[in-house]
Protein backbone atom coordinates (compact mmCIF):
# COMPACT_ATOMS: atom_id res chain seq x y z
CA UNK A 1 0.00 0.00 0.00
CA UNK A 2 1.44 3.43 -0.97
CA UNK A 3 2.56 5.70 1.89
CA UNK A 4 -0.12 8.30 1.12
CA UNK A 5 -2.87 5.67 1.41
CA UNK A 6 -1.43 4.42 4.70
CA UNK A 7 -1.44 7.95 6.14
CA UNK A 8 -5.08 8.52 5.20
CA UNK A 9 -6.37 5.03 6.00
CA UNK A 10 -9.32 5.15 8.38
CA UNK A 11 -10.04 2.68 11.16
CA UNK A 12 -13.49 1.04 10.86
CA UNK A 13 -15.97 2.48 13.34
CA UNK A 14 -17.20 -0.96 14.38
CA UNK A 15 -13.64 -2.00 15.21
CA UNK A 16 -12.98 1.12 17.28
CA UNK A 17 -16.10 0.45 19.34
CA UNK A 18 -15.35 -3.29 19.68
CA UNK A 19 -11.88 -2.58 21.08
CA UNK A 20 -13.23 -0.09 23.61
CA UNK A 21 -12.23 -0.65 27.22
CA UNK A 22 -9.48 -3.15 26.47
CA UNK A 23 -5.97 -2.45 27.65
CA UNK A 24 -2.86 -4.42 28.37
CA UNK A 25 -3.43 -6.43 31.53
CA UNK A 26 -7.15 -5.78 31.93
CA UNK A 27 -10.18 -3.69 30.99
CA UNK A 28 -11.55 -0.36 32.18
CA UNK A 29 -14.66 -0.63 34.36
CA UNK A 30 -18.03 0.85 33.32
CA UNK A 31 -19.19 2.72 36.42
CA UNK A 32 -20.13 6.28 35.38
CA UNK A 33 -23.77 7.42 35.25
CA UNK A 34 -25.25 10.37 33.28
CA UNK A 35 -25.08 12.50 36.46
CA UNK A 36 -21.41 11.70 36.97
CA UNK A 37 -20.55 12.24 33.31
CA UNK A 38 -22.27 15.64 33.29
CA UNK A 39 -20.47 16.70 36.45
CA UNK A 40 -17.23 15.43 34.96
CA UNK A 41 -17.60 17.83 32.03
CA UNK A 42 -18.78 20.65 34.30
CA UNK A 43 -15.88 19.94 36.63
CA UNK A 44 -13.40 20.11 33.75
CA UNK A 45 -14.84 23.40 32.51
CA UNK A 46 -16.51 25.52 35.17
CA UNK A 47 -14.06 27.70 37.04
CA UNK A 48 -11.22 27.59 34.56
CA UNK A 49 -12.17 30.86 32.85
CA UNK A 50 -14.01 32.66 35.60
CA UNK A 51 -11.56 32.00 38.41
CA UNK A 52 -8.42 32.36 36.29
CA UNK A 53 -8.91 34.21 32.98
CA UNK A 54 -11.70 36.77 33.56
CA UNK A 55 -9.34 39.38 35.01
CA UNK A 56 -7.09 39.15 31.97
CA UNK A 57 -9.93 39.37 29.43
CA UNK A 58 -11.74 42.44 30.81
CA UNK A 59 -8.96 44.92 29.84
CA UNK A 60 -9.30 43.70 26.24
CA UNK A 61 -13.09 44.10 25.90
CA UNK A 62 -14.34 46.18 28.83
CA UNK A 63 -17.90 45.43 30.01
CA UNK A 64 -18.45 43.73 26.65
CA UNK A 65 -16.49 40.79 28.05
CA UNK A 66 -20.03 39.44 28.65
CA UNK A 67 -20.42 39.35 24.86
CA UNK A 68 -17.00 37.73 24.56
CA UNK A 69 -18.12 34.88 26.82
CA UNK A 70 -21.33 34.58 24.78
CA UNK A 71 -19.45 34.50 21.47
CA UNK A 72 -17.08 31.87 22.81
CA UNK A 73 -20.10 29.90 24.08
CA UNK A 74 -21.78 29.93 20.66
CA UNK A 75 -18.56 28.66 19.09
CA UNK A 76 -18.28 25.99 21.78
CA UNK A 77 -21.95 24.99 21.29
CA UNK A 78 -21.51 24.39 17.57
CA UNK A 79 -18.58 22.10 18.28
CA UNK A 80 -20.33 20.56 21.31
CA UNK A 81 -23.20 19.41 19.07
CA UNK A 82 -20.69 17.76 16.74
CA UNK A 83 -18.97 16.14 19.72
CA UNK A 84 -22.35 14.91 20.95
CA UNK A 85 -23.11 13.18 17.63
CA UNK A 86 -19.72 11.50 17.37
CA UNK A 87 -19.66 10.54 21.06
CA UNK A 88 -23.01 8.79 20.62
CA UNK A 89 -21.76 7.06 17.46
CA UNK A 90 -18.21 6.14 18.55
CA UNK A 91 -18.43 5.84 22.37
CA UNK A 92 -14.77 5.25 23.23
CA UNK A 93 -12.08 6.94 25.34
CA UNK A 94 -10.16 8.60 22.52
CA UNK A 95 -12.53 11.56 22.11
CA UNK A 96 -11.76 13.58 18.96
CA UNK A 97 -8.64 11.48 18.29
CA UNK A 98 -10.80 8.38 17.77
CA UNK A 99 -13.38 10.34 15.80
CA UNK A 100 -10.67 11.59 13.42
CA UNK A 101 -9.29 8.06 13.04
CA UNK A 102 -12.70 6.84 11.91
CA UNK A 103 -13.35 9.72 9.51
CA UNK A 104 -10.18 11.42 8.25
CA UNK A 105 -7.42 8.85 8.61
CA UNK A 106 -4.42 8.02 10.77
CA UNK A 107 -2.28 11.09 10.10
CA UNK A 108 -5.11 13.49 10.88
CA UNK A 109 -5.95 11.41 13.96
CA UNK A 110 -2.37 11.71 15.15
CA UNK A 111 -2.39 15.49 14.61
CA UNK A 112 -5.68 15.69 16.52
CA UNK A 113 -4.30 13.55 19.35
CA UNK A 114 -1.18 15.72 19.45
CA UNK A 115 -3.41 18.83 19.74
CA UNK A 116 -5.31 17.13 22.56
CA UNK A 117 -2.04 16.61 24.41
CA UNK A 118 -1.55 20.36 24.17
CA UNK A 119 -5.18 21.04 25.16
CA UNK A 120 -5.41 18.73 28.16
CA UNK A 121 -1.89 18.66 29.59
CA UNK A 122 -1.29 22.39 29.19
CA UNK A 123 -4.74 23.42 30.45
CA UNK A 124 -4.18 21.34 33.59
CA UNK A 125 -0.92 23.19 34.14
CA UNK A 126 -2.55 26.59 33.54
CA UNK A 127 -5.33 25.91 36.03
CA UNK A 128 -2.83 24.61 38.58
CA UNK A 129 -0.98 27.93 38.33
CA UNK A 130 -4.23 29.81 39.03
CA UNK A 131 -4.94 27.50 41.97
CA UNK A 132 -1.72 28.65 43.62
CA UNK A 133 -2.82 32.29 43.36
CA UNK A 134 -6.11 31.54 45.12
CA UNK A 135 -4.37 29.50 47.78
CA UNK A 136 -2.23 32.53 48.57
CA UNK A 137 -5.26 34.83 48.64
CA UNK A 138 -7.03 32.44 51.00
CA UNK A 139 -4.07 32.17 53.38
CA UNK A 140 -3.57 35.93 53.37
CA UNK A 141 -7.25 36.59 54.16
CA UNK A 142 -7.44 33.96 56.90
CA UNK A 143 -4.05 34.21 58.61
CA UNK A 144 -2.54 37.42 57.25
CA UNK A 145 0.38 35.49 55.74
CA UNK A 146 1.33 34.49 52.24
CA UNK A 147 3.56 31.83 50.79
CA UNK A 148 6.91 33.05 49.40
CA UNK A 149 6.96 34.16 45.75
CA UNK A 150 9.73 31.64 45.15
CA UNK A 151 7.26 28.74 45.52
CA UNK A 152 4.06 30.34 44.14
CA UNK A 153 5.37 31.95 40.95
CA UNK A 154 6.97 30.61 37.80
CA UNK A 155 10.52 31.50 36.74
CA UNK A 156 10.57 34.90 35.05
CA UNK A 157 7.86 36.30 37.33
CA UNK A 158 8.74 38.50 40.28
CA UNK A 159 10.74 36.36 42.69
CA UNK A 160 9.58 33.12 41.10
CA UNK A 161 11.78 30.02 41.20
CA UNK A 162 9.46 26.96 40.96
CA UNK A 163 5.67 27.03 41.37
CA UNK A 164 5.50 24.37 44.07
CA UNK A 165 1.81 25.04 44.81
CA UNK A 166 0.86 24.23 41.22
CA UNK A 167 2.82 20.99 41.38
CA UNK A 168 1.15 20.08 44.68
CA UNK A 169 -2.40 20.17 43.28
CA UNK A 170 -1.35 18.02 40.30
CA UNK A 171 0.10 15.44 42.71
CA UNK A 172 -3.12 15.44 44.77
CA UNK A 173 -5.29 14.91 41.67
CA UNK A 174 -2.99 12.10 40.53
CA UNK A 175 -3.42 10.34 43.87
CA UNK A 176 -7.22 10.47 43.50
CA UNK A 177 -7.09 9.12 39.93
CA UNK A 178 -4.92 6.20 40.99
CA UNK A 179 -7.52 5.19 43.58
CA UNK A 180 -10.05 4.40 40.83
CA UNK A 181 -12.54 5.96 38.41
CA UNK A 182 -15.57 5.63 40.70
CA UNK A 183 -13.74 7.28 43.61
CA UNK A 184 -12.51 10.08 41.32
CA UNK A 185 -16.04 10.71 40.01
CA UNK A 186 -17.44 10.93 43.55
CA UNK A 187 -14.74 13.37 44.66
CA UNK A 188 -15.35 15.45 41.55
CA UNK A 189 -19.10 15.63 42.20
CA UNK A 190 -18.48 17.10 45.66
CA UNK A 191 -15.96 19.62 44.32
CA UNK A 192 -18.25 20.75 41.50
CA UNK A 193 -21.18 21.39 43.85
CA UNK A 194 -18.88 23.47 46.07
CA UNK A 195 -17.70 25.41 43.03
CA UNK A 196 -21.23 26.24 41.85
CA UNK A 197 -22.26 27.30 45.35
CA UNK A 198 -19.25 29.63 45.64
CA UNK A 199 -19.88 31.25 42.26
CA UNK A 200 -23.54 31.84 43.11
CA UNK A 201 -22.39 33.36 46.41
CA UNK A 202 -20.05 35.68 44.48
CA UNK A 203 -22.92 36.80 42.23
CA UNK A 204 -25.12 37.53 45.24
CA UNK A 205 -22.37 39.64 46.83
CA UNK A 206 -21.28 41.44 43.64
CA UNK A 207 -24.82 42.40 42.64
CA UNK A 208 -25.20 44.29 45.94
CA UNK A 209 -22.54 46.70 44.61
CA UNK A 210 -23.81 46.68 41.01
CA UNK A 211 -23.56 50.09 39.30
CA UNK A 212 -25.06 50.43 35.82
CA UNK A 213 -22.62 53.26 35.17
CA UNK A 214 -19.80 50.74 35.14
CA UNK A 215 -21.29 49.31 31.95
CA UNK A 216 -21.04 52.62 30.05
CA UNK A 217 -19.49 52.58 27.50
CA UNK A 218 -20.34 48.93 27.00
CA UNK A 219 -17.96 48.26 24.09
CA UNK A 220 -15.03 50.66 24.71
CA UNK A 221 -12.51 48.60 22.74
CA UNK A 222 -14.77 47.96 19.75
CA UNK A 223 -15.65 44.72 18.02
CA UNK A 224 -11.95 43.85 17.72
CA UNK A 225 -11.69 43.93 21.52
CA UNK A 226 -14.70 41.64 21.92
CA UNK A 227 -13.25 39.16 19.43
CA UNK A 228 -9.78 39.26 20.97
CA UNK A 229 -11.21 38.62 24.44
CA UNK A 230 -13.43 35.83 23.04
CA UNK A 231 -10.36 34.10 21.61
CA UNK A 232 -8.78 34.19 25.06
CA UNK A 233 -11.82 33.24 27.14
CA UNK A 234 -12.58 30.34 24.83
CA UNK A 235 -10.02 28.68 27.07
CA UNK A 236 -12.71 28.76 29.75
CA UNK A 237 -14.94 26.44 27.71
CA UNK A 238 -12.28 23.80 27.29
CA UNK A 239 -13.48 20.74 29.13
CA UNK A 240 -17.09 20.32 27.98
CA UNK A 241 -15.78 17.42 25.90
CA UNK A 242 -14.36 15.68 29.01
CA UNK A 243 -17.32 13.29 29.10
CA UNK A 244 -16.30 12.01 25.66
CA UNK A 245 -13.02 10.75 27.12
CA UNK A 246 -15.00 8.50 29.49
CA UNK A 247 -16.71 6.58 26.70
CA UNK A 248 -15.26 3.26 27.87
CA UNK A 249 -16.19 3.81 31.51
CA UNK A 250 -19.78 5.04 31.00
CA UNK A 251 -22.67 2.70 31.79
CA UNK A 252 -24.79 3.73 28.78
CA UNK A 253 -22.40 5.67 26.52
CA UNK A 254 -24.55 6.04 23.38
CA UNK A 255 -27.33 7.75 25.33
CA UNK A 256 -25.43 9.46 28.15
CA UNK A 257 -22.37 10.94 26.42
CA UNK A 258 -24.30 13.31 24.09
CA UNK A 259 -26.60 14.40 26.91
CA UNK A 260 -23.71 15.03 29.31
CA UNK A 261 -21.84 17.17 26.76
CA UNK A 262 -24.81 19.42 25.95
CA UNK A 263 -26.06 19.69 29.54
CA UNK A 264 -22.64 20.60 30.90
CA UNK A 265 -22.14 23.36 28.32
CA UNK A 266 -25.56 24.84 29.16
CA UNK A 267 -24.74 24.97 32.89
CA UNK A 268 -21.29 26.43 32.32
CA UNK A 269 -22.47 29.15 29.91
CA UNK A 270 -25.23 30.34 32.24
CA UNK A 271 -22.85 30.63 35.19
CA UNK A 272 -20.08 32.33 33.17
CA UNK A 273 -22.33 35.06 31.76
CA UNK A 274 -23.92 35.70 35.16
CA UNK A 275 -20.57 35.96 36.96
CA UNK A 276 -19.00 38.13 34.24
CA UNK A 277 -21.95 40.56 34.38
CA UNK A 278 -21.78 40.72 38.18
CA UNK A 279 -18.02 41.36 38.07
CA UNK A 280 -17.99 44.23 35.55
CA UNK A 281 -21.07 45.74 37.20
CA UNK A 282 -19.42 45.79 40.62
CA UNK A 283 -15.97 47.05 39.52
CA UNK A 284 -15.14 49.56 36.74
CA UNK A 285 -13.48 47.70 33.88
CA UNK A 286 -10.53 50.08 33.94
CA UNK A 287 -9.68 48.80 37.45
CA UNK A 288 -9.03 45.29 36.14
CA UNK A 289 -5.33 44.65 35.70
CA UNK A 290 -3.86 41.74 33.79
CA UNK A 291 -1.00 41.34 36.23
CA UNK A 292 -2.13 39.48 39.32
CA UNK A 293 -5.59 39.02 37.81
CA UNK A 294 -5.75 35.36 38.77
CA UNK A 295 -7.48 36.16 42.07
CA UNK A 296 -9.72 38.97 40.75
CA UNK A 297 -13.03 37.51 41.99
CA UNK A 298 -11.81 37.56 45.59
CA UNK A 299 -10.80 41.20 45.20
CA UNK A 300 -14.20 42.17 43.75
CA UNK A 301 -16.08 40.36 46.53
CA UNK A 302 -14.08 42.23 49.18
CA UNK A 303 -14.70 45.61 47.54
CA UNK A 304 -18.43 44.95 47.15
CA UNK A 305 -18.95 44.43 50.89
CA UNK A 306 -16.08 46.49 52.26
CA UNK A 307 -14.79 43.54 54.27
CA UNK A 308 -12.45 40.61 53.78
CA UNK A 309 -14.74 37.67 54.59
CA UNK A 310 -16.47 37.47 51.15
CA UNK A 311 -13.10 37.24 49.43
CA UNK A 312 -12.16 34.55 51.94
CA UNK A 313 -15.20 32.49 50.94
CA UNK A 314 -14.47 32.91 47.22
CA UNK A 315 -10.81 32.02 47.71
CA UNK A 316 -11.71 28.92 49.72
CA UNK A 317 -14.18 27.84 47.06
CA UNK A 318 -11.57 28.31 44.35
CA UNK A 319 -8.92 26.42 46.29
CA UNK A 320 -11.30 23.50 46.71
CA UNK A 321 -13.11 23.65 43.38
CA UNK A 322 -10.38 24.40 40.87
CA UNK A 323 -8.95 21.09 42.00
CA UNK A 324 -11.85 19.43 40.12
CA UNK A 325 -10.61 20.95 36.86
CA UNK A 326 -7.15 19.50 37.44
CA UNK A 327 -8.67 16.14 38.36
CA UNK A 328 -11.02 15.77 35.38
CA UNK A 329 -8.76 17.18 32.68
CA UNK A 330 -5.84 15.07 33.88
CA UNK A 331 -8.19 12.08 33.64
CA UNK A 332 -9.09 13.01 30.05
CA UNK A 333 -5.46 13.23 29.00
CA UNK A 334 -4.68 9.75 30.31
CA UNK A 335 -7.67 8.19 28.52
CA UNK A 336 -6.74 9.74 25.18
CA UNK A 337 -3.20 8.39 25.50
CA UNK A 338 -4.75 5.03 26.46
CA UNK A 339 -6.60 4.95 23.12
CA UNK A 340 -3.55 6.09 21.12
CA UNK A 341 -1.41 3.43 22.78
CA UNK A 342 -3.93 0.73 21.91
CA UNK A 343 -3.53 1.76 18.25
CA UNK A 344 0.24 1.56 18.54
CA UNK A 345 0.85 5.27 17.96
CA UNK A 346 2.42 5.83 21.39
CA UNK A 347 4.31 3.29 23.58
CA UNK A 348 2.42 0.33 25.06
CA UNK A 349 3.10 1.50 28.62
CA UNK A 350 0.19 3.97 28.28
CA UNK A 351 -2.41 1.16 27.93
CA UNK A 352 -1.34 -0.99 30.87
CA UNK A 353 -4.21 -1.38 33.33
CA UNK A 354 -3.54 -1.90 37.05
CA UNK A 355 -5.52 -3.87 39.62
CA UNK A 356 -7.84 -0.91 40.28
CA UNK A 357 -8.74 -0.92 36.56
CA UNK A 358 -6.90 2.35 35.86
CA UNK A 359 -3.84 2.98 33.63
CA UNK A 360 -1.31 3.54 36.42
CA UNK A 361 1.92 4.15 34.48
CA UNK A 362 0.05 6.38 32.04
CA UNK A 363 -1.32 8.53 34.88
CA UNK A 364 2.05 8.89 36.59
CA UNK A 365 3.88 9.84 33.38
CA UNK A 366 1.26 12.45 32.43
CA UNK A 367 1.31 13.89 35.96
CA UNK A 368 5.09 14.23 35.86
CA UNK A 369 4.95 16.09 32.52
CA UNK A 370 2.15 18.39 33.70
CA UNK A 371 4.01 19.12 36.95
CA UNK A 372 7.02 20.38 34.99
CA UNK A 373 4.80 22.71 32.94
CA UNK A 374 2.88 23.93 35.98
CA UNK A 375 6.03 24.60 37.96
CA UNK A 376 7.99 26.43 35.26
CA UNK A 377 5.66 28.19 32.76
CA UNK A 378 3.57 31.38 33.46
CA UNK A 379 -0.25 31.31 33.19
CA UNK A 380 -0.92 33.63 30.22
CA UNK A 381 1.34 31.73 27.85
CA UNK A 382 -0.25 28.43 28.88
CA UNK A 383 -3.82 29.66 28.33
CA UNK A 384 -3.33 30.89 24.77
CA UNK A 385 -1.29 27.84 23.75
CA UNK A 386 -4.15 25.67 25.02
CA UNK A 387 -6.81 27.63 23.09
CA UNK A 388 -5.19 27.22 19.69
CA UNK A 389 -4.68 23.47 20.09
CA UNK A 390 -8.26 23.03 21.25
CA UNK A 391 -9.77 25.09 18.44
CA UNK A 392 -7.86 23.04 15.88
CA UNK A 393 -9.12 19.77 17.41
CA UNK A 394 -12.69 21.13 17.50
CA UNK A 395 -12.49 22.08 13.81
CA UNK A 396 -11.46 18.50 13.00
CA UNK A 397 -14.45 17.14 14.95
CA UNK A 398 -16.85 19.35 12.97
CA UNK A 399 -15.36 18.14 9.69
CA UNK A 400 -15.52 14.56 11.00
CA UNK A 401 -19.30 14.81 11.42
CA UNK A 402 -19.67 15.87 7.78
CA UNK A 403 -17.44 13.05 6.54
CA UNK A 404 -19.06 10.29 8.65
CA UNK A 405 -22.60 11.34 7.68
CA UNK A 406 -21.53 11.08 4.03
CA UNK A 407 -19.60 7.80 4.27
CA UNK A 408 -21.64 5.92 6.87
CA UNK A 409 -25.22 7.27 7.02
CA UNK A 410 -26.29 3.79 8.22
CA UNK A 411 -24.45 3.92 11.57
CA UNK A 412 -26.62 4.02 14.72
CA UNK A 413 -26.36 7.47 16.29
CA UNK A 414 -27.42 8.33 19.83
CA UNK A 415 -27.70 12.00 18.79
CA UNK A 416 -27.82 13.89 15.51
CA UNK A 417 -26.55 17.43 14.95
CA UNK A 418 -29.52 19.74 14.22
CA UNK A 419 -29.63 21.90 11.07
CA UNK A 420 -27.15 19.67 9.28
CA UNK A 421 -24.83 20.47 7.48
CA UNK A 422 -24.92 24.15 8.46
CA UNK A 423 -24.09 23.52 12.13
CA UNK A 424 -20.79 21.61 11.70
CA UNK A 425 -19.72 23.86 8.79
CA UNK A 426 -20.33 26.99 10.87
CA UNK A 427 -18.64 25.32 13.85
CA UNK A 428 -15.46 24.70 11.86
CA UNK A 429 -15.48 28.26 10.44
CA UNK A 430 -15.94 29.82 13.91
CA UNK A 431 -13.05 27.78 15.29
CA UNK A 432 -10.78 29.00 12.49
CA UNK A 433 -11.87 32.62 13.07
CA UNK A 434 -11.04 32.42 16.78
CA UNK A 435 -7.70 30.83 15.93
CA UNK A 436 -6.98 33.81 13.68
CA UNK A 437 -7.57 36.14 16.64
CA UNK A 438 -4.68 34.65 18.63
CA UNK A 439 -1.24 36.29 18.64
CA UNK A 440 1.76 35.59 16.45
CA UNK A 441 3.77 34.13 19.33
CA UNK A 442 0.97 31.64 20.00
CA UNK A 443 0.89 30.64 16.33
CA UNK A 444 4.65 30.20 16.32
CA UNK A 445 4.48 27.95 19.39
CA UNK A 446 1.62 25.97 17.80
CA UNK A 447 3.56 25.52 14.54
CA UNK A 448 6.62 24.28 16.41
CA UNK A 449 4.43 21.91 18.45
CA UNK A 450 2.94 20.50 15.22
CA UNK A 451 6.40 20.02 13.68
CA UNK A 452 7.58 18.14 16.77
CA UNK A 453 4.40 16.05 16.61
CA UNK A 454 4.95 15.10 12.97
CA UNK A 455 8.55 14.12 13.71
CA UNK A 456 7.35 11.91 16.59
CA UNK A 457 4.72 10.32 14.35
CA UNK A 458 7.11 9.41 11.53
CA UNK A 459 9.84 8.24 13.90
CA UNK A 460 7.53 6.12 16.10
CA UNK A 461 3.80 6.18 15.39
CA UNK A 462 3.91 5.36 11.69
CA UNK A 463 6.33 2.50 12.26
CA UNK A 464 4.39 0.97 15.19
CA UNK A 465 0.82 1.57 13.98
CA UNK A 466 -1.26 -1.57 14.37
CA UNK A 467 -3.39 -0.56 11.37
CA UNK A 468 -0.32 -0.18 9.13
CA UNK A 469 1.19 -3.44 10.40
CA UNK A 470 -1.84 -5.33 9.08
CA UNK A 471 -1.18 -4.33 5.46
CA UNK A 472 2.56 -5.08 5.56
Amino acid sequence: MPVAERLLRTKPTERIVAEGGRGEGGELRRTMSLWQLTLFSVGATLGTGIFVILGQAVPKAGPAVVLSFTLAAVTALLSALSYAELAGTIPVSGSSYSYAYATLGELVAWVCGWCLMLEYAVSVAAVAVGWGEYLNAFLHSLFGVALPDAVTRSPGQDGGVVNVTAIAIVVLATWLLLRGTSESATANAVLVLVKIAVLLFFCAVAFTAFDAGNLDPFVPMGVAGVTAAASQVFFSYIGFDAASTAGEEARNPRRDLPLAIVLSLAVVTAVYVLVALAAVGALPWTDFEEEGAEASLSHIADLAVGATWPGLVVSFGAVVAIASVVLTVLYGQTRILFAMSRDGLVPRVFQRVGRRRVPVANTVIVAAFVSVLAGLVPLGQLAEATSIGTLFAFAIVNVGVLVLRHRRPDLPRGFRVPIFPATPVLGAVMCLLLMAGLGGTTWLAFTLWMLVGLICYFLYGYRHSRLNAEVG
